[in-house]
């Protein structure tokens, strides 16, 4: 308190202790993300009318977060958070060592994370869509390869949790809280 009471009487106001990161596009894109994600693989096997909505919900997404990977805020453009390979390797060795630096947005492991997420989704719901089409119905290799991939992003959700959670613990912040309310605590 002391420090605000005197940048106050200095004539500058106190700095905010957090710092908007994720903008609500980010924030509404990622859950409903993972609400339609997990519908459309929960119902695989039963009720595929919900599964191809929640497919189609998640191709829209998909879509729109490419895009505002290119036009979007500042911590949500691809340009903000691709890494080289060594950085992300360095990063996660970093990690395992608890000594990895702090980033405002995405880390390197996050960024990869994210292309890699996003290019899994977009194989689980081509396949998923080719497998509707006249030319690929019952084409086993379709159907194997949409299972497949659906699968392997679910592997890809817990490695991306297991790194949220470190990444939290690392760093003394809650990570699942910032992408609700889109706040980060200031970089100083």
């Amino acid at each position: 308190m002391v420090i605000a009471n005197e940048q106050m009487e200095a004539g500058r106001a106190p700095r905010p202790a957090s710092v908007k990161v994720w903008d609500p596009f980010v924030r509404v894109f990622h859950w409903s993300l993972v609400s339609f994600f997990l519908i459309a693989w929960a119902t695989a096997d039963g009720w595929d009318r919900a599964h191809e909505w929640a497919g189609y919900a998640v191709l829209v997404l998909v879509g729109l977060r490419l895009v505002w990977g290119l036009i979007g805020t500042r911590y949500a453009r691809f340009s903000d958070f691709i890494y080289r390979p060594s950085a992300v390797i360095g990063y996660l060795k970093d990690s395992l060592a608890f000594r990895a630096k702090r980033y405002l947005g995405h880390n390197p492991a996050g960024g990869a994370m994210v292309l890699v997420l996003l290019l899994s989704l977009s194989l689980a719901v081509g396949t998923g869509v080719m497998s509707t089409m006249d030319a690929y119905w019952g084409v086993e290799w379709v159907e194997e390869l949409h299972e497949v991939t659906a699968n392997l992003t679910i592997g890809l959700v817990f490695l991306h949790v297991m790194g949220v959670i470190l990444s939290s613990l690392q760093h003394r912040e809650n990570l699942v809280r910032s992408m609700f309310s889109g706040l980060k605590r200031r970089d100083d």
